[in-house]
């Protein structure tokens, strides 16, 4: 009996840890699932949803910053996710900044080299405009920590108006011009001056229709400006270690050999040297020849 109720307490034991132990895996698990839903919760914004509205059109745009594990990773992950949803990228500058950079002799013929380096990443994409919020939920996937971010939507209705009634105004000017060319214009000057600003009104129309397929396609694309980057990394690697100069210098013979070599050409210029000056030689050998044949004789007279 005895034996039977340990066994007992023994399973009851084991089942509590299994319990406990599965509780503490589900909980830690409900914490990261929390922890990626916070972050999906911060970076999105309701001015990232398409609002169905016809009286009022909407520029969107997002500007991000935040770490990531990876930068490279992250870009591709980023990259994908926009063909995916209908964008496309417009500029990445992906680079690597050194901050130092150390050598270690660690034998006679080998280094280690220590490099410090960051991997920071630019990156501008346009996304279709109802894709703007599940682009940005996608993008907090690659969020280790957020520094900002910044979500915009300008009303622009007002403005395509404005540009719609003057580019209406400018075609009505435009048909009153050519109407008074055709009917009244006979100087040459005046049709000359009208033929100008048809042309002038013309131009102002082509950039009233420029700006309006601009905003309309500011307003179908929207525009995410993201700065990536990671923590500082380390990376190390051996190479070969230059020789030193004394390494290739000549053994003493050679170096005895090469002296004696050079002591005989500086020998040689200095006899070719005095031989140069052979006259002033001569001339002073003379005079000293003189000197103590007439001199010397007087002395003694």
């Amino acid at each position: 009996m005895k034996t039977i109720a340990k066994f007992g307490l023994t399973t009851l034991v084991i089942i509590a840890l299994l319990f406990s132990c599965k509780k503490a895996d589900s909980s830690i698990e409900d914490s990261a699932a929390e922890a990626s839903t916070s972050t999906t919760d911060i970076v999105s914004s309701s001015a990232a949803v398409e609002k169905k509205d016809g009286n009022h059109k909407f520029i969107r745009t997002a500007d991000i910053k935040f770490k990531v594990k990876n930068v490279a990773k992250s870009t591709y992950a980023i990259e994908n996710a926009t063909v995916k949803f209908g964008g496309f990228v417009t500029y990445t500058n992906l680079q690597s900044t050194i901050h130092d950079e150390i050598q270690t002799k660690i034998s006679q013929d080998s280094t280690l080299q220590t490099t410090k380096y960051s991997v920071i990443n630019n990156i501008t994409i346009r996304v279709p405009n109802t894709q703007l919020d599940t682009v940005i939920k996608t993008i907090a996937k690659q969020i280790d920590f957020l520094d900002y971010r910044v979500i915009k939507a300008d009303d622009v209705s007002l403005k395509l108006l404005a540009n719609q009634l003057a580019q209406n105004r400018s075609s009505e000017n435009n048909k009153r011009i050519e109407n008074a060319i055709d009917t009244k214009g006979k100087k040459i000057n005046d049709v000359m001056e009208a033929e100008n600003t048809l042309a002038a009104q013309k131009e102002q129309n082509d950039s009233s229709k420029i700006e309006k397929l601009s905003l309309k396609d500011q307003i179908n694309f929207s525009t995410i400006t993201l700065q990536l980057y990671q923590n500082q990394s380390l990376k190390q690697e051996i190479v070969a270690s230059s020789k030193d100069s004394n390494t290739y210098k000549p053994n003493i013979g050679i170096e005895i050999i090469d002296a004696l070599k050079s002591g005989w050409y500086i020998l040689q210029s200095i006899i070719v040297f005095f031989l140069n000056l052979w006259p002033f030689i001569l001339i002073a050998a003379g005079g000293f020849f003189l000197y103590r044949k007439y001199v010397k004789n007087q002395s003694k007279i």
